[in-house]
């Protein structure tokens, strides 16, 4: 009989740390691009691979990190994900060039793409033997998501505006060495046999990075260019081989009968879609607020409070009691109608606006969709998996969410430079072409919400589903 962790809170706290750190490292350079531009002699085009060069390395890894927890043990690859993550936090800290500062944040990549896969398993392992508890802890530990996402520009703004650039990956080394040694507060698990299945893993890594190299690029180069049609063709190339190989290998990477799973298949297409209409509001809402309605760093990080304490307060109270009432269909389809609503309310704002008439009360709106959707998506896409899938789960859907966001980033920041945002000083332009992509991230999750609504099966509400599950023992 499987037994009950007495520290089992205490790991969560460990867990949602790194979960609020991972995501955090993804939004957290922001404000401080221009500060490191000047420092680094980075070039105008390529000051993006400070951002993009993370996304790249945590979005192409993120399945091998999860075969690797499955096979080697959760905790053993959540440990070794914080040394990377560390060690790329110094080199990007110390750069004095442009190359070698894109390299550290590479390397932080790959530490975040072990720490986060091991950690949902990890979050399994310890609650998976209660269903109450389960929708307690993944409501905490999904609101660190979306307020690692909102502290990172806070954050970013204190260090830029108040000490230096270097401290916004300074920070990370205190916290992730006492992440570390708190670590004997999550449970073990013995290795599984199996091998690691390297070609796989190349072909899928190669695959998903050149898409997303190609598809952040083509706002820049344009989305007709040779060598962006060439990469996207490159990128479905190396998929397709992935998907050879997982047919033809004894230990795949992705054994393809987990699509069979109940609810991975859409979960995973919704968490894509919600990824691609939240990343782009915040960005868009970031810039309004700066360039048009004049917010300095600081006071930019500081208008997403109130956003970020919305989220939290929602998931933790309200989403997780929800879910084991209704299930998780109606809350990801109502999440992204939700979520378009206060996207469509935000493309009214105007050139001579305000924070409390055109932001906040759209914004909020907006943070109570995402609030509705995430967790009940991510529970969606795992709590079918058999326990030694269960990294792999996570790996997946934390794939899809990663991938979709950048795609839906890269496309939506095409829409509105097309419809004047690149346009610096001239209000009017900056104000028509932030509403353009407010639209159009409105468009990606109206389309999320009708498609979860029709392809979703009527799932068991959270509470009975857990149950049906094989319990999840806390190991030694």
């Amino acid at each position: 009989m499987s037994t009950v962790n007495p520290r089992r809170w205490w790991a969560l706290l460990v867990l949602a740390t790194a979960q609020f750190m991972v995501i955090m490292d993804t939004s957290i350079i922001g404000v401080a691009l221009p500060e490191m531009q000047r420092d680094l002699g980075f070039s105008p085009e390529d000051l993006s691979w400070v951002f993009n060069a993370y996304v790249i390395a945590f979005g192409g890894l993120l399945l091998l990190g999860g075969r690797l927890s499955d096979l080697l043990g959760a905790r053993r690859i959540f440990v070794s994900g914080w040394v990377v993550l560390i060690a790329g936090s110094v080199v990007a800290a110390a750069a004095t060039t442009a190359w070698v500062e894109i390299v550290g944040r590479a390397v932080q990549g790959v530490g975040g793409a072990l720490i986060a896969p091991a950690s949902m398993t990890l979050l399994m392992m310890l609650f998976g033997h209660s269903p109450k508890e389960l929708g307690k802890a993944m409501a905490l530990y999904g609101a660190a998501a979306p307020a690692g996402g909102t502290a990172g520009v806070f954050l970013g703004g204190v260090f830029t505006e108040w000490m230096s650039w270097p401290w916004i990956f300074i920070i990370y080394v205190p916290i992730g060495l006492a992440t570390l040694a708190a670590t004997g507060l999550l449970p073990a698990a013995a290795p599984r046999r199996g091998a690691v299945d390297v070609l796989g893993a190349a072909a899928v890594t190669a695959g998903l990075a050149l898409a997303v190299f190609a598809v952040v690029r083509a706002p820049e180069i344009g989305w007709g260019a040779t060598a962006t049609v060439l990469q996207l063709i490159g990128a479905a190339v190396l998929l397709g081989l992935f998907l050879v190989i997982q047919k033809s290998v004894r230990t795949p990477l992705m054994p393809l009968a987990i699509w069979r799973t109940p609810g991975l298949g859409i979960s995973n297409l919704g968490m894509a879609l919600l990824g691609a209409a939240w990343i782009p509001m915040w960005y868009f809402l970031n810039l309004y607020l700066q360039q048009v309605l004049g917010y300095g760093a600081f006071a930019s990080g500081a208008a997403l409070l109130p956003m970020t304490a919305l989220l939290m307060v929602f998931m933790t109270l309200i989403t997780a009691k929800l879910l084991g009432r209704w299930g998780a269909k109606p809350l990801i389809s109502g999440g992204l109608l939700v979520l378009a609503a206060g996207l469509l309310w935000l493309s009214a704002i105007e050139p001579n606006g305000s924070f409390v008439v055109d932001v906040l009360p759209a914004s909020l709106v907006a943070a109570v969709g995402m609030s509705l959707a995430y967790i009940p998506a991510m529970m969606a896409a795992i709590s079918g998996a058999r326990q030694e899938e269960a990294g792999l789960a996570s790996g997946i859907v934390n794939t899809t969410y990663q991938v979709g966001s950048a795609l839906g980033l890269a496309a939506l920041t095409a829409v509105a430079t097309s419809q004047g945002a690149g346009k610096l000083g001239d209000l009017p332009a900056l104000t028509d072409g932030f509403s353009a992509a407010f639209i159009g991230a409105a468009a990606v999750a109206a389309a999320g919400a009708l498609l979860t609504a029709l392809l979703m099966r009527g799932a068991k509400p959270a509470a009975a589903a857990a149950e049906d599950r094989q319990p999840v023992g806390s190991g030694g």
